[in-house]
């Protein structure tokens, strides 16, 4: 049985000022095997986002089923830690104080609190900035207090919808390289939502591209390249092969997009 298995999902969201419905995600099926690392890509307004939300439970589904373990998601639990685009950290509190909050709202042993929470700002190598706050840090630093947060609480799954969507070009890279190193040590099941076909790859067990009006799941790339990973792999024939491939979905989609734009 799969890790997290989503079956024939249906999202909708009423319109304002009508009786109408928007059908965000349609007959969406997925299985994520434990300690897989799936990415989700796709064009703007194709679902991945609200896919992710709905597995997190903090989307109302309309219609099949989403299951971690065999139990039903209807709404979030402690079995699963999300990672949004901009970093949700309290301002007034420091590096240790963020990743403390976590564990007590899990209510953690308060022996053990400042202990875990040490052992993962290490793991993202913030050791040294543990009493800073977060306007101190850089955009990059702060995202990884809130990946080590949402580590530190140790989750049956890790969602991050689009983590380093904020950062330039080169953090992200820095951030996506360090993000492989933390998942290589207890490989959590992962998933990411991601604009980025080179990120896409260069992080995934396997590749999720959805497709537009409704969202829909298009194609599943299983990624055969070597672990570990990091950035000099973008040259290799193998990943070039893959970015082509992800690149003609998303071709694909936006030339749909733009006979639609001529029809109207």
């Amino acid at each position: 049985m799969a890790q997290i298995d989503v079956s024939d999902l249906t999202i909708e969201y009423k319109l304002p000022k009508s009786d109408g419905v928007f059908k965000a995600v349609d007959s969406v099926s997925l299985a994520v095997e434990k300690g897989e690392f799936v990415t989700i890509v796709g064009s703007s307004g194709c679902g991945k986002s609200t896919l992710l939300l709905a597995i997190a439970g903090l989307v109302k589904i309309a219609g099949g089923r989403i299951s971690i373990e065999g139990r039903d998601v209807d709404g979030p639990g402690q079995d699963r830690s999300v990672v949004f685009q901009e970093p949700s950290l309290m301002p007034w509190s420091t590096v240790l104080a963020n990743v403390r909050f976590g564990l007590q709202m899990r209510r953690w042993k308060k022996d053990d609190i400042t202990e875990r929470a040490m052992r993962f700002i290490k793991l993202v190598g913030l050791e040294q900035f543990s009493d800073y706050y977060p306007h101190q840090l850089s955009g990059g630093m702060r995202q990884r207090v809130n990946i080590a947060r949402a580590l530190a609480v140790d989750p049956t799954v890790l969602l991050m919808d689009e983590p380093f969507g904020a950062l330039d070009a080169q953090t992200r890279e820095i951030m996506g390289e360090e993000l492989l190193f933390i998942w290589e040590r207890d490989r959590k099941t992962a998933l990411f939502v991601t604009h980025d076909i080179d990120e896409a790859i260069l992080l995934a067990d396997k590749v999720v591209v959805m497709g537009r009006n409704p969202g829909h799941i298009k194609d599943v790339m299983q990624i055969d390249l070597p672990r570990p990973r990091n950035g000099e792999i973008v040259d290799s024939p193998q990943f070039v092969e893959y970015r082509k491939r992800l690149r003609r979905h998303l071709h694909d989609d936006m030339a749909a997009m733009q006979l639609v734009r001529e029809a109207v």
